[in-house]
This record gives C-alpha cells, sequence and structure tokens, in this order.
C-alpha cells in the first residue's frame, strides 16, 4: 500500500513539475539578436560591404527597439486589452518600415531575392499541433 502511494505521489510532483515550467520553451529574441540574424542572412546571400552592414544594423536594432516598445504600450493593459487586427495593423507598420530600410540598402535584384526566398525561410515554424487551425 506504502509502494502504491509513493508512487501515485512521485506521479504527481513530476507532473506538476513538468507544468509548471513557463512560457512553453518560447523566449522572445533581442532587437540586437533579430537585426544579426538579418545581417548573417544578407551577409552570407550577397557579402555586402561591412560599412553597409554596420549602417543596416544599427536602423534595425532602432527599428526593433521603437517596435518593442509600441507593442509593450499595446499589452500594458493585458493580453485582452487590444484587439488582434490592431496588433497585426502595428507589426505590418513595422515590417513595411524595415523593408524600405532593406530597399535603400540592397540592389533591385537583391531585394526581390530577399522577400522571396530569404524572408519566408525566417518566418517562425509552428511545431507540429501546436494549433492555429479550425
Amino acid at each position: 500500500m506504502k509502494r502504491i502511494f509513493f508512487i501515485c505521489l512521485g506521479s504527481l510532483a513530476l507532473a506538476l513539475t513538468a507544468s509548471a515550467q513557463p512560457g512553453g520553451g518560447f523566449t522572445r529574441r533581442t532587437p540586437e539578436e533579430r537585426a544579426a540574424q538579418i545581417h548573417q542572412k544578407l551577409d552570407s546571400a550577397f557579402k555586402l560591404d561591412k560599412e553597409v552592414l554596420a549602417r543596416l544594423d544599427t536602423a534595425l536594432v532602432a527599428l526593433y527597439k521603437a517596435q518593442d516598445k509600441k507593442m509593450e504600450e499595446l499589452m500594458a493593459g493585458g493580453p485582452g486589452s487590444v484587439d488582434r487586427e490592431t496588433m497585426m495593423a502595428e507589426r505590418k507598420k513595422y515590417t513595411d518600415a524595415r523593408d524600405e530600410i532593406l530597399k535603400a540598402v540592397l540592389k533591385e535584384e537583391e531585394y526581390t531575392i530577399w522577400k522571396e526566398k530569404i524572408e519566408p525561410s525566417m518566418r517562425p515554424q509552428r511545431p507540429p499541433g501546436s494549433g492555429g487551425g479550425n
């Protein structure tokens, strides 16, 4: 009887420990990390000048910091305080601003490669079974 009790108690403790882990493994990248990811992709694809990449990094970090600040402001009231359309519109503004920065640095054919091949590969992939469907 004691053996069954301790097995049940151990199973319960293990289950509670596993479910108490925050965030489900998702961590938000810093503006510097996001800019570095773009830097690495562009440098490996187009071998841009170091001076150009340095200016690009500075502009992207500033843009991502502004985006993070705006998202924090929108989420200040809690998860249900802002509707999905508002959040998506704000994200689109910052994506468009990033694209303008990249257009200023890249040639037209390089920018086309960025939009068609590189950018889609950078989108976070959802793990199987994570929802998102109807």
